[in-house]
């Protein structure tokens, strides 16, 4: 009996292991979320090396066991597992995979594009990375962060202007700055707030206006073929801001956050052992009309006596300088319905400065609507508002209080700030003192901006969309500068107003065809663009005041008004074909045919364009090298764009506002005119900009690691120069011509990683690298040099007074041990950077992440007058050594080692313009943030969805050998082309610490 039963068991046994282990066919096809077939796609059996590819058709067919478990997986999308079981038929989907090389970014006029078929280069930063920078300024917040790419801040006032240059120079006197371009609509950046003849130093650049936290991505064109589609505004670069959106069927999602800032600024260095005096051993007490000078050549303050007393020293920099104070409360509010989505904004921003009476206000308002009026109709409406209020004193080297403060001698005691007959106290003649300057001198600006825009969607089959687009961008600006008469220094006091209305109205109907052909996907785009801008400025301003603290320009003495107002308009016509071939050639074509007001009538229309390839190899990688190198493209693109760096009415000789014999009119009631002493050229053309640029992008274990790099060739010709020197003879003394060319070439390099990635830690690692080389080939006809433009030197160098030198560049000194000044100016400095870097570090641990960002700049010189003044007046940190010394150098009497030693004092004063130029490397410690994010378990009896709390250090660490100043990031006098590189006591930048608190409910 047990062994029938025994036989009865193995029979059963025997019959179960044939049935489980029988194979079978399975058939399937692969799709994505668009329904579309997916070829290519690699299938294979889990724990075996049986596997197959899917067809054209997305079909596949292999032979596996019943209970067989598939891994489904193909560049670009996320791997998928299949348990078949039973089945001998599956259907598969297969997402979009999420990693950098297969985004989804968006590119020219709104439109988006996988990354992966770019043929450009370009480079997308994430709106909480900006947010997380804790920058007012939204230009700011780019600072290193993208190759190519050169962001100088101007001062570390409160809404100071900040300039972003996308590869590099192309225009001699026209402004380089890239293109800002808000959800389609492009939107003005100019440098405004500062009144001709009021406050001296830097405005605000107008992208100050648009708050951070509304930005969802933000995706820099670099390029001139990424950037044809946008006529010539696209030609020096097109930064692509995309705002937040809610989401169909989603719940109202709230967010409030919280910021608050403390700001301590980064002064330049001076020496503190010496008093007041005009030399060495004699000490003027500033106070008495005949011991008052700027010069702090006095005795030492250790050994200095005062009524038988040590002398008090007084750090003046303690004195004027505060702890700057920035609040910054958001709340939104996303969500939508049915066939809706919906984001509202609102924050407020409070700045308050280092410097007092120096503070920044902005009050944002943001609204975005999206409603499917039905199946094949889309409409979007837009709202942002801004009202912005500024209060800053004068920079630069006017009458403001940075240029005395700086020099101010220690053994001056500043108080009390007038005397018994309300006159200010001075230590010094002709400069006002900085603690007066307070109380008596301010430029205030108030801003309105309106960006409204509407976009409509019509999608009448899959192939073919249809949209228009029309936006705004309106801004109201009111300035008014204040002096108070200053009868020690001999002003009469003055008031200035300036009201400034700003319209630009954008008009796009795009059509964008898309299809698929057998073995190509072709996609084809035609549209129109219309682009009109006007603005109108009023001048109001006063000399001479006559009552105290009544600041109505009616109240002056000599009052006098102006006005000038501009209108353009540009129209283009614009197309690009896509052409895709089995996933790995790209073809990309563009033109573009731009009508300009502003010149020529027989050449106000011009056509340009660009082509480029891409070539994503990996596409025919074996398998076995696909799972180490999952992607590589090599882009190659030529490119020509037009561009029109040249104001209305050049074209015209204009009648202006008449000066006679130092009276201005209105004069006795007569208005009086003259034409401008600047001849208009009837025959101006745009200027013209060629570029060739290749690329190799690569991803490797699932883009664990990332890799771009990229080469760009570009010339510019045709370059237009506004007030071109001219003969007197002609009866004028400048016009506009068209005649220079201007050369860029550079590299830029970009390395995403990811060395480690576990269920609790992770770290994440970004460098980015650029070099770009430039040089100004010609200028005009006769003329080898406009200010800082030379011709066969790079763009805007430092030219001026400098030392004669031997060929080996050794100082050359006289027989009184003095350094001999050449007799012929020369070129001394150049403010270009030989490279520049950035290195971002992220380490993740549960709900804790550290990220730390070094910026880096090797190279690009400064001008730092601060020094160059502290040399005379004997507050520079090297004065300190003050007794005999010998100028390294070689002797022109015995061609050997200089050996004679000279007076400080004589040295220091006489020091040339060559002296002040310092080489402006730096490596910063940008920012550093501690994140923790609450774990949902402990919100989970609370009314909070999410939770976070971080800690931002801002400029902690600035490591600058060769520079006395604070901070070699700067362009005191604002974005201007001719103002880069110069340090001239500006509002130093900041060093601060920043807490957040952003809840979600």
């Amino acid at each position: 009996m047990r062994k029938e039963r025994l036989l009865l068991f193995c029979l059963i046994f025997a019959c179960t292991l044939h049935v489980v282990g029988q194979t079978k066919t399975i058939t399937g096809k692969i799709i994505d979320s668009a329904g579309h077939a997916l070829a290519g796609v690699s299938v294979r059996v889990k724990s075996t090396t049986t596997g197959t590819s899917s067809g054209t058709d997305g079909a596949f067919s292999l032979s596996a066991k019943d209970n067989a478990v598939l891994i489904v997986s193909a560049i670009g999308y996320e791997e998928k597992e299949i348990s078949v079981r039973e089945q001998t038929h599956v259907e598969i989907l297969l997402l979009r995979s999420t990693q950098a090389m297969d985004e989804v970014v968006v590119t020219s006029l709104g439109i988006r594009r996988d990354k992966r078929n770019l043929t450009f280069s370009s480079q997308q930063l994430k709106g909480d990375e900006l947010v997380a920078t804790k920058e007012t300024n939204l230009v700011n917040a780019m600072a290193g962060k993208v190759s190519g790419v050169q962001v100088t801040s101007s001062s570390g006032t409160p809404g100071a202007s900040s300039r972003i240059v996308i590869r590099g120079n192309t225009s001699p006197l026209g402004d380089n700055q890239a293109l800002f371009v808000v959800d389609g609509i492009p939107v003005n950046n100019d440098e405004t707030s500062n009144i001709g003849g009021g406050a001296a130093g830097s405005g605000s650049n107008r992208l100050v206006d648009i708050d951070p936290s509304t930005i969802e991505s933000m995706n820099i064109l670099k390029g001139a073929a990424a950037t044809a589609l946008y006529g010539s505004a696209g030609a020096k670069g097109v930064v692509i801001i995309t705002t937040k959106s809610g989401a169909v069927d989603r719940k109202p999602i709230i967010t409030l956050s919280s910021d608050l800032s403390f700001e301590h600024p980064i002064l330049p260095k001076r020496q503190w052992k010496y008093a007041q005096g005009p030399n060495d051993s004699t000490f003027f007490n500033g106070n008495d009309a005949s011991q008052k000078t700027s010069a702090s050549w006095g005795p030492l303050m250790d050994t200095l006596k005062i009524d038988g007393k040590p002398a008090p020293r007084y750090d003046p920099y303690k004195i004027f300088f505060r702890t700057g104070v920035t609040t910054n409360n958001n709340i939104s509010i996303a969500g939508g319905g049915n066939n809706s989505s919906y984001f509202m904004s609102y924050s407020y921003m409070n700045q308050k400065g280092i410097v007092p009476k120096n503070d920044f206000r902005r009050n944002s308002l943001f609204f975005k609507y999206t409603n499917k009026i039905y199946k094949s109709l889309t409409s979007t409406f837009q709202l942002g508002y801004s009202n912005s209020n500024q209060n800053r004193l004068p920079e630069g080297a006017s009458n403001g209080p940075l240029f005395v403060l700086l020099y101010e001698p220690i053994s001056w005691n500043p108080y009390p700030v007038v005397n018994p007959d309300g006159s200010q106290r001075l230590y010094r003649n002709s400069r006002n003192a900085p603690l007066w300057a307070i109380d008596n001198m301010n430029n205030n600006s108030v801003v309105n901006r309106f960006l409204p825009a509407m976009t409509v969607n019509f999608t009448p089959a899959d192939w073919l969309t249809v949209t228009e687009r029309v936006g705004a961008d309106i801004y109201i600006e009111q300035d008014k500068y204040t002096e108070s008469p200053s009868p020690a220094i001999g002003l009469l006091g003055k008031i200035l107003d300036q009201n400034i209305n700003f319209r630009q109205f954008n008009h796009d109907l795009i059509v964008n065809l898309s299809k698929k052909v057998g073995d190509f996907n072709l996609n084809l785009l035609l549209g129109n663009n219309i682009l009109t801008n006007y603005s109108q400025t009023v001048n109001l301003s006063s000399q001479g005041l006559t009552i105290n603290d009544y600041y109505n320009v009616a109240a002056g003495a000599t009052p006098s008004m102006s006005e000038a107002h501009y209108l353009t308009r540009k129209v283009g016509f614009y197309s690009q074909a896509n052409i895709e071939y089995r996933k790995f050639l790209v073809l990309s074509l563009t033109g573009r045919y731009d009508g300009s007001s502003v010149l020529a009538t027989n050449k106000s229309f011009y056509p340009y364009g660009s082509a480029a390839a891409g070539f994503i190899f990996s596409e025919l990688l074996p398998q076995n090298v696909q799972q180490v190198m999952n992607f590589g493209k090599l882009r190659f693109s030529y490119a020509t764009v037009g561009n029109e760096q040249v104001g209305a009415y050049s074209l015209n000789t204009p009648y202006i506002l008449a000066q006679r014999n130092g009276n201005n009119y209105p004069f006795q009631g007569q208005p009086g005119f003259l034409l401008s002493s600047t001849l208009g050229n009837p025959t101006l053309q745009n200027e013209r900009l060629d570029e060739y640029e290749g690329g190799l992008e690569l991803g490797f274990l699932h883009n664990r690691i990332s890799f771009e790099g990229s080469y760009f060739s570009r010339k510019s010709n045709h370059g237009i120069i506004p007030g071109a020197p001219i003969s007197d003879a002609t009866g004028y003394n400048g016009t506009t011509v068209n005649s220079a060319q201007i050369q860029n070439k550079g590299i830029e390099l970009l390395l995403n990683a990811n060395p480690i990635k576990t269920k609790d830690f992770s770290w994440n690692f970004t460098f980015n690298f650029t070099r770009i080389r430039n040089k100004v080939l010609q200028l005009m006809p006769g003329v080898s040099q406009l200010g800082r433009l030379i011709v066969g030197q790079p763009y805007n160098i430092f030219y001026g007074s400098k030392y004669q030198r031997n060929p080996q560049g050794q100082l050359l000194i006289d027989a009184t041990g003095m350094p001999l000044v050449d007799t012929v100016q020369g070129i001394v400095g150049n403010v270009n950077p030989d490279w520049l870097a950035g290195l971002s570090n992220t380490f993740r641990y549960k709900q804790l992440s550290l990220t730390f960002f070094f910026d880096m700049k090797q190279g690009g010189d400064v001008q730092n007058d601060v020094e160059a003044g502290g040399f005379f007046y004997g507050t520079a940190k090297v004065t300190e050594n003050r007794g005999p010394l010998v100028v390294k150098g070689i002797s022109v009497v015995d061609n050997k080692p200089n050996t004679v030693a000279v007076n400080a004092h004589d040295y220091y004063t006489t020091r040339q313009y060559e002296s002040s130029i310092q080489d402006g490397t730096y490596i910063k410690l940008r920012t550093i943030t501690l994140t923790y994010d609450v774990k949902p378990s402990i919100l989970g009896k609370t009314p909070f969805k999410g939770a976070t709390v971080s800690v931002v250090g801002r400029n902690l660490w600035i490591y600058s050998p060769h520079f006395t100043g604070g901070d070699p990031e700067v362009s005191s006098y604002g974005s201007a082309n001719g103002n880069q590189g110069i340090y001239a006591y500006s509002t130093p930048n900041s060093r601060s610490f920043n807490f957040t608190l952003k809840l979600i409910f």
